[in-house]
């Protein structure tokens, strides 16, 4: 084994002899391996014509929430509002309790897929600075165009949680600003 690579589990004793069916890996993905606890900002503003939700571009192109690891030394809320502010320049309210939650899988080497649990925060926006990552061209959409983005370019079962995710923010955002304050 050579520095800078580590042997996982998987080989197997018998005899004296290891089968080498084990897969060597750099020790830089070895904590890609294990998944990780994030945080997602679902951004959101109430206009006249009704609630519009903040998307970012993912590097590939794809809309999505702004999202990322949960950080040492904040809570979960907190580092949901570092990653919109980071990733969209939203200044704004967000909400300490996740109102929900959702499985992120990625496929991080060659065969492997990592699960991740992506904690879902409301983020109501006050103002917007330009965002400090470059191309993540923050943009605006009303709830079916936010719910159409997100569906494109993903696999169904993934289209379908970040649609719950949406459907889950406007149940909650109507319940607590009145449905009638929206409609008015």
């Amino acid at each position: 084994m050579s520095a800078g690579e580590a042997r996982l589990p998987g080989g197997v004793s018998q005899g004296g002899a290891t089968r080498t069916s084990a897969k060597f890996f750099r020790l830089e993905h070895l904590r890609q391996l294990r998944g990780s606890e994030q945080v997602a900002a679902v951004c959101y503003r109430v206009r006249k014509s009704g609630i519009e939700f903040l998307l970012v571009q993912t590097r590939g192109g794809r809309w999505i929430f702004p999202k990322g690891n949960a950080e040492p030394g904040l809570t979960l809320a907190q580092a949901a509002a570092l990653e919109a502010f980071e990733e969209a320049g939203v200044h704004g309210r967000i909400e300490e309790a996740s109102f929900t939650r959702y499985v992120r899988r990625k496929k991080c080497l060659d065969a492997v897929f990592v699960e991740s649990v992506v904690n879902v925060h409301l983020c109501e926006v006050m103002w917007l600075d330009p965002p400090q990552e470059a191309g993540r061209n923050p943009t605006w959409f009303s709830v079916e165009k936010a719910k159409r983005r997100l569906l494109e370019d993903r696999s169904t079962q993934f289209g379908a949680e970040l649609v719950r995710v949406v459907d889950g923010a406007v149940s909650r955002i109507l319940r607590a600003r009145g449905a009638a304050a929206l409609k008015g």
